[in-house]
């Protein structure tokens, strides 16, 4: 089981970790003996599995990132969703913990679960990068009522030994509130994320892993949402001790 703190490297480099299955300058893993007439060549991207989204991004989306958030849900390499079971939680601190991964992450690691570092790059953009050459960066570019779309840029390396995959990332996060009373709700949450790659590594990735890819995507994207629901669950039952555990890092 991959730790929660590397919940945010699962959701970006689902396809990119077969990447490491594929012999370096490979040009292609199918047979080199020609497919029957009547096969189908086998899929640059998978069927879109987030399902549309239920919120206007053109309308909710910054008109910074509009563009390119619209063509990365649009022309998804890969796509997925997932949902978290509830858990209950101060209102404003549930909100505060999206707006803070980088506490999140820290956060786990006062746990003593290992995470990656992520990093407050300023005006609400984060970021994380790993020994093998991984850098991914993201901030939320929109809210609504019941959430928030986050983008991110970067390039994932499963390993040192293998090509680094550019990706695109959108998630859009809904956490619908149940039962409120006294600024505590029970939220039931959910995501759906859509990864876009032009590089010929995922392509090859993508056949590779076949129909494991969806899974692969939707276990990143369940490690998403148990990053910041392990937490918010945890300091709702340990009140005495969030101040501590949420804490920035000293210097």
């Amino acid at each position: 089981m991959i730790g929660p703190g590397q919940a945010l490297k699962v959701l970006l480099g689902g396809v990119a970790a077969a990447v490491s299955l594929v012999p370096a300058g490979a040009a292609d893993p199918r047979p080199a003996t020609p497919a029957p007439a009547m096969s189908a060549p086998m899929p640059e991207a998978l069927p879109n599995t987030a399902g549309a989204v239920r919120v206007n991004l053109s309308e909710t989306v910054h008109p910074d990132y509009r563009d390119a958030v619209l063509k990365v849900v649009k022309q998804p390499t890969v796509s997925t969703r997932a949902t978290a079971p509830a858990v209950i939680c101060t209102v404003s601190m549930y909100e505060w913990l999206f707006e803070h991964p980088d506490r999140v992450a820290l956060a786990w690691q006062r746990l003593k679960v290992p995470a990656v570092p992520i990093a407050d790059t300023g005006n609400g953009s984060f970021a994380w990068a790993d020994d093998n050459g991984s850098e991914v960066v993201w901030r939320s570019v929109g809210t609504f009522a019941d959430g928030l779309v986050w983008y991110a840029t970067g390039k994932v390396k499963p390993s040192l030994a293998t090509p680094s995959v550019p990706v695109k990332a959108v998630a859009v996060l809904t956490r619908h509130q149940k039962a409120a009373k006294e600024g505590v709700a029970a939220f039931s949450t959910s995501v759906q994320v859509y990864i876009h790659s032009d590089s010929r590594a995922a392509a090859l990735a993508l056949r590779v892993l076949g129909a494991t890819t969806p899974k692969v995507a939707e276990q990143g994207a369940e490690q998403f949402l148990e990053f910041f629901n392990g937490i918010a669950d945890y300091v709702q039952k340990h009140p005495t001790k969030a101040d501590a555990l949420l804490a920035p890092a000293k210097k």
